[in-house]
């Protein structure tokens, strides 16, 4: 894997190099297939299914997802356990996984 450029995601697992400082946006890895996550949902219509809204968390690392409904600014949300602990879960509108039960802008 190369040093990466500043700006840009640093490997899971990886150590940002000297200067460049790990993103903290939420922002999936290059290379990787992680959905990115944020505790700040965007609000628009929605089409992804249950299904895929559950993939998509189970992909950021949760599990046993459950109780996923659609909420009225288009954001499935649902509980999920994560390292052994419960989680406010849910996917909004573009595809980035939220994680406690923050409001959408």
């Amino acid at each position: 894997m190369g040093q990466g450029t500043p700006g840009t995601n640093t490997a899971p697992g990886r150590v940002a190099p000297p200067g460049e400082a790990p993103r903290t946006d939420g922002a999936a890895a290059p290379g990787t297939n992680n959905p990115p996550t944020t505790t700040t949902p965007a609000e628009g219509a929605n089409s992804f299914t249950e299904g895929q809204a559950r993939s998509r968390i189970e992909a950021a690392g949760y599990t046993d997802v459950q109780g996923l409904q659609k909420d009225d600014r288009g954001v499935w949300r649902g509980r999920a356990m994560r390292n052994g602990q419960p989680a406010e879960v849910g996917l909004d509108f573009q595809g980035n996984v939220v994680t406690g039960g923050g409001t959408a802008r």
